[in-house]
Parts: structure tokens; sequence; C-alpha cells
């Protein structure tokens, strides 16, 4: 009788291990997930200059970038991501952060912050990602971010408190989804919204991608309510080999932008051609972008990586109510091993035709070993009909990134 009670209680025992045994296991699983992770660290130094026609002093800044960002592991397709941003200014104040600095000096948008700059829950499984949280949120790849980007080049970068949803069950489609909370500027302030994104990417053509999208802003504050807009767009974008050291390569979009919610804007329009060709590692394109005004009000896009757009200078970082038409001609390539962008705008006002200006823009850059990169950039700007308020602007910028 004994044995058999001591076989019992083994049995027992042993039935309540393989209960509990699932529980542990999961437990594991999880803390594996937590503590498995991937921690991403960057630095950028940078050193910028601008000299203008006016009665502002010459700028000088000298900014740091940091961040730290931990990546969790997977549990049953969840995982979460966590990012804090650093600016600091290294120098003395010699230039208008457009926060507190000091407005007797030309603007170098980048004031002392330290932000949660992303944190966000993400779930993959079933062709689906969704993301809840603090998110950078794009749908080109860098830098072409007209719409919808982080504005990367600014050291505090853009980023959205959001739901996004990315969906590719369909054959050679990309579906992507977004609800717009709020948004974190670049100069550390927020702007409160109640908006939705839709982009669609089709890649099944034989000679190209097909993308649409609409963009529907709603500002909730009220200095900004007059600005929400919806835009709905359609771009056409590929690239056609015509030998074997020859890719000729075009795109073409039209959207057109109207008053949405409490907006107030007229009926604008904006239009994009492109056609170049790529050679042995050399790119040479030219350009055509129009975002049309009527004086009053113009097509714009307040969520995108202007930077990129309109030159360097930033001049145009918002479109004048006259509209802009920019004609530009854009060559990339390498020499020595470090990559080269040279690019030259012709501008324009759609309304009455004004000399806008014209602008020249030149980058070096090299990285090292993937995780450090050296960068010189310059840009000049020669402004045009005085009516419009411009003056001719000098940038120059020097930078260091280290990025594990």
């Amino acid at each position: 009788m004994k044995h058999t009670n001591m076989k019992l209680t083994v049995a027992a025992a042993s039935l309540g291990l393989l209960a509990s045994a699932p529980s542990v296991m999961a437990e594991d699983a999880f803390f594996e997930a937590l503590t498995g992770g991937k921690v991403s660290f960057s630095a950028r130094a940078r050193y910028e200059s601008v000299e203008q026609d006016n009665g502002l002093k010459d700028a000088d800044a000298y900014t740091l970038r940091t961040t730290l960002g931990y990546k969790t592991g997977a549990f049953h397709g969840f995982s979460g991501f966590a990012e804090v941003e650093d600016v600091s200014d290294l120098g003395d104040d010699d230039f208008n952060n457009k926060v507190d600095g000091d407005a007797d000096y030309s603007v170098v948008a980048d004031p002392d912050d330290t932000e949660m700059n992303q944190a966000y829950l993400q779930y993959n499984g079933f062709d689906t990602e969704f993301k809840l949280g603090r998110q950078e949120l794009t749908y080109r790849g860098a830098p072409f971010h007209r719409f919808i980007g982080n504005v990367l080049w600014r050291q505090n970068h853009q980023s959205f408190d959001a739901f996004t949803l990315s969906n590719t069950s369909i054959s050679d489609t990309e579906v992507k989804y977004a609800y717009i909370n709020k948004v974190q500027t670049i100069l550390g302030g927020t702007q409160d919204m109640d908006s939705h994104l839709v982009n669609l990417k089709y890649t099944g053509l034989p000679f190209g991608t097909l993308e649409g999208y609409g963009y529907f802003l709603e500002y909730e504050d009220a200095a900004k309510t007059a600005s929400s807009s919806k835009t709905l767009g359609l771009r056409l974008s590929g690239a056609k080999a015509v030998s074997d050291d020859v890719k000729v390569i075009y795109t073409a979009e039209f959207a057109k932008q109207d008053d949405y919610k409490d907006g107030t804007m007229d009926d604008q329009n904006y239009y994009l051609a492109e056609l170049g060709a790529k050679y042995k590692g050399w790119l040479a394109k030219f350009s055509y972008e129009m975002q049309e005004g009527e004086g009053v009000g113009s097509f714009k896009t307040p969520l995108g990586t202007n930077h990129a757009y309109q030159g360097w200078a930033d001049i145009y970082l918002a479109t004048p109510e006259q509209g802009l038409e920019d004609m530009y001609f854009t060559v990339v390539g390498k020499v020595l091993g470090a990559k080269v962008v040279a690019v030259y705008h012709d501008f324009e006002t759609d309304v009455s035709g004004l000399d806008a200006g014209n602008e020249f823009d030149i980058l070096a850059q090299k990285t090292f070993k993937q995780h450090y990169t050296v960068g010189v950039k310059y840009s000049d700007f020669d402004a045009g009909d005085a009516s419009l308020g411009k003056v001719d602007t000098e940038k120059f910028w020097l930078y260091g990134q280290v990025k594990f």
C-alpha cells in the first residue's frame, strides 16, 4: 500500500509539473523576447552656417543629436520599440533656433530638446503589420518624403502619435493606413490632429510602380484648423534598361488638394514629371514640379520632409501663396568612394510667372565600415523678383555621424 501511495504521489507531482510547464515556458519566452532585443545608438554632430543679404547677423550653429533606442524580440508576433532623442547646442547661441534663440540672427531650426522620439507596440502576422504609439512615419524611401516624412535632416526628427497598418495579402500590392492623433514637430512642440492617411502601391506592372494616396489632415488646434486639407493623388514611377549600361528612369505624378473639415483653402493641383538615366553608377535627371497657387492660398505639404524639395537653402519650405514652379536638374554619383549630389533649381511663381530665384546645391558624403559617416553640404540661393520678399542666402554644413 505504501508503494502504491508513493506511486500516486509521484504521478500527481508529475502531472502538476506538466500542467505548469506551458505557463513556465510561456513566461520564459516572454522574458527572452523582452530582454533579448537590440539596442540602437546614434550621434550626429553638425556645424551649420547661414549668411543672408539682409539685416540679420550671420548664424553659426554647433549641434549634437544623440539617440538611444531598444527594440524587443518578438513574442507571438508582438514586439516593442522605444527611442529617446536629445538635441544639444555645443557652442555659443549665435543662431535663431525659432524657440528661444536670438532673433537678431538667421534661423537654424535646431533647438535644444530631449524627448521620447518613438515608443510603440508592434504586431506582425498574417501579412499585416500594426503599430500603436509614437513613431516616425513615411511612405517612400528617404529622402523622397514629399507628403509624409520624418524631416530626417533636422536634428530633432518629426514623429507622430498614431495607429498604423500595413498589409501585403494581395499579390504585388501594399495597403497602408494611418490614423494620426498628434504630431511631434522638429521644434519640440506638438500639434493635435484627427487625421487619416491611405497609401496604396501596386508593383505588378511591367513598366513601374503605381501609387495612389489620400491624405485627410484635420488640425484641432484653433490656430491651425483653417489649414485642414485633403489631398488625393496618383503616381507612376519606373525604370527601363535600354542597354547593358544604361537604364532610363521616369516619374509622373498628379495630386489635387482642397479644404477638409474646417479648412478654408481653395482647390489647388500638384504636378511632377521626371526623366533621367542611370549609367555605370551615375544618375542624371530633369524634374518639373508645380504647386499651384492663386495669390491667396497654394498647394502645401505640411507633413513632408520639405528640405529635400525646392532647394536645401529652405527658402521655399512652405509654398508661397502665388504657387511655385520648380524646374531642376540633378546629378548623383560617386567620386573616390564618396556619394556626390549636385542640383540646380530654377524657380518661378504660378501666378504672374514672377522670377522666384535660382539655387545651386552640392553634397559630398562618405560612409566608413557601415557605422561612420562624414559629409559636407553647400547651398547658394539667388533671389529673384523683389516683390516676393526673398534674399540671397548661402548655407554650409559639415557633419559626422556614428550609428549602431
